[in-house]
């Protein structure tokens, strides 16, 4: 079979339309305080938002998203207890999952469009006030 004959029977776009799709988690965290844990696939790790208010799911509402460290990709299934004395000690649950798509991202700006359970459309991660702290919302759609 010649190069040719195989690329014809392989639909490339389609292949690259699902590599340009990457998990997002977002984890009700019940530790010290209760919080939500926001990871988008980003660079082979979960790149992590702790989130002190329920995630927006309407436009105009804008939410602190404070970026904690990277968590390894295995992370984004996880639920349970985190026994006391330990980092994080608190309940973890998956209050929603899904996929993005990464439209832009820049240093201090990140926008995608989610997929998930519970929030779907284009949402931006926005950095301010020193390197750990953005601002999360979703865009107003046309």
């Amino acid at each position: 079979m010649s190069l040719y004959d195989y690329n014809m029977k392989r639909n490339f776009q389609t292949r690259n339309k699902r590599e340009n799709k990457r998990i997002y988690v977002i984890q009700k965290h019940a530790a010290t305080h209760l919080h939500y844990d926001l990871r988008l696939e980003m660079d082979g790790v979960l790149k992590s938002w702790a989130i002190p208010k329920e995630p927006p799911t309407i436009p105009n509402v804008k939410r602190l998203a404070i970026q904690v460290e990277d968590h390894p990709l295995e992370y984004a299934s996880f639920q349970g207890t985190i026994p006391e004395g330990q980092y994080g000690a608190g309940k973890v649950e998956i209050w929603d999952k899904g996929t993005y798509q990464l439209l832009e991202r820049e240093k201090d700006k990140i926008i995608f469009n989610l997929d998930g359970e519970k929030l779907k459309g284009i949402y931006c991660l926005v950095r301010f006030k020193g390197n750990k702290n953005w601002l999360f919302f979703k865009k107003k759609q046309k």
